[in-house]
């Protein structure tokens, strides 16, 4: 009941307006947040049986109670996110409203913690590519961990504000503006948004959203996709952006083909979910096409020949290819701090035009680096769905998993000497060096598990 007394009254009248059920409302916030989490469809991974399913998610499941994550080594291992079920649903307006296989361009402007990137990740044309973008830079490093460990290489990570992206414009067919809200669909996960909320931040909310999408339109190319989410329920914030959208753009509104029983109720531009109606928390998402227009005809950006990373020289390229999978799907990149990144050949013209107008930026995977003449393998290689299946691995028991995680050293027999990956139920966790009477752990210090067993 203590959450009741919190809510501010403006907030409990908005909502009253809102619902005629505005009582099953208020009831189904003071139970606890459902916990689900989406498999990772990259990665073969042995799924819990008889888990409840989330309806609008292929790989999306409810968990009975919440287990302590941080002690699963699957989790570091990148076999799924934990994501709130009602954000899923991203994934599915996607399904429906991207036709064929023609690999596509694609941002999420708005990217950390990384769920929703994760997800554009697996839902994407095979061969697409993704560039996720955080603009708070102490949130960047999160947003990283996240996409390592789920492990696609068509992925780019940028820390801009939206203004920054200006010289791409008409550049991509999908973009994702998960806005910075007031966080009303939050209150019974986070407490804190409960204390935050005024209808003032909601006014400055609103108007931090329209500047990003006045700033993220350009970017569409013409037919292309734009969705628009928010975790939180007022009218502000949600339908008067959308009207905004199609009121001042050349933006039209998308219906999606929703089953009853999904219980998410759609509003004059967009749906909503409720924690009283569905499975999952407060959450809005409405989806646009832009109109084709003149500029349909002109490409977006000239090619460009320049980039911030030389090319690995050729004598080395045969010392990192045998680390991927198929190696000849990709081109050797080298940067100024000396580690050598793989790009896919497709997507590395795509990547020379985001380096021409973005300074902080990542792309492709980081394999390592030269120190003398030893290789040293980069974490992010251990962790990628590209490397190569045939390289040294040493199955970890459970309690083996964890204390590697813990970046600590431990006994282990018959392995062969080198460098080897830490497996646990065949999937990666990092590297090892195995030395003759010793180990060396190479997981990162700034990853490791603080927890005590």
């Amino acid at each position: 009941d203590n959450l009741m007394k919190d809510l501010p009254k403006p907030f409990k009248e908005q909502m009253q307006n809102a619902l005629n059920d505005y009582k099953s409302f208020e009831a189904a916030l003071q139970l606890g947040t459902p916990t689900s989490i989406r498999y990772n469809s990259q990665k073969s991974i042995v799924k819990q049986q008889s888990l409840e399913p989330v309806s609008w998610s292929s790989n999306g499941f409810y968990l009975a109670e919440r287990p302590v994550f941080t002690l699963d080594p699957l989790f570091h291992a990148g076999a799924y996110y934990v994501q709130e079920a009602s954000s899923m649903f991203v994934g599915e307006a996607l399904r429906q409203l991207v036709s064929g296989n023609r690999p596509l361009r694609a941002l999420d402007l708005c990217a950390a913690p990384g769920g929703k990137s994760t997800l554009l990740s697996s839902v994407l044309p095979k061969g697409s590519f993704l560039l996720c973008n955080e603009v708070i830079k102490s949130r960047v490093s999160v947003l990283q961990q996240n996409m390592y460990k789920w492990g696609n290489p068509n992925v780019a990570i940028s820390n801009h504000d939206s203004r920054d992206f200006k010289g791409l414009k008409n550049f991509f067919d999908v973009i994702l503006v998960d806005a910075p809200c007031s966080g009303e669909g939050l209150f019974r996960k986070d407490k804190k948004a409960i204390a935050e909320w005024s209808a003032d931040n909601v006014a400055l909310c609103s108007a931090r959203q329209r500047r990003i999408l006045e700033e993220a339109i350009p970017l569409l190319k013409d037919g292309g996709l734009f969705l628009y989410s928010t975790c939180t329920y007022n009218a502000k914030e949600n339908e008067n952006q959308a009207a905004f959208l199609t009121s001042f753009y050349d933006l039209e509104a998308l219906d999606l083909d929703i089953p009853n029983d999904w219980n998410i109720e759609k509003r004059s531009i967009g749906f909503q979910f409720y924690p009283h109606r569905v499975k999952g928390e407060g959450f809005y998402l409405a989806c646009f096409r832009k109109k084709m227009g003149e500029s349909s005809l002109r490409p977006s950006i000239m090619r460009v020949t320049n980039f911030s990373m030389k090319k690995l020289p050729k004598k080395q390229v045969p010392l990192v290819e045998p680390y991927l999978e198929y190696p000849k799907l990709f081109q050797y990149f080298i940067k100024a701090n000396q580690q050598i990144v793989a790009i896919p050949h497709h997507l590395v013209d795509v990547c020379m035009q985001v380096d021409q107008q973005l300074q902080r930026k990542g792309f492709g995977i980081e394999l390592g680096q030269f120190k003398r003449e030893q290789f040293i393998p980069s974490h992010q290689l251990a962790l990628s769905t590209a490397i190569s299946k045939s390289l040294p691995s040493l199955e970890l028991t459970k309690e083996q998993a964890l204390r590697y995680l813990k970046k600590e050293t431990f006994e282990i027999k018959d392995a062969s000497q080198g460098w080897t990956l830490a497996q646990y139920e065949g999937l990666n966790l990092g590297w090892l060096k195995v030395l003759k009477n010793r180990m060396n752990n190479y997981f990162p210090k700034e990853w490791r598990i603080r927890m005590s067993l």
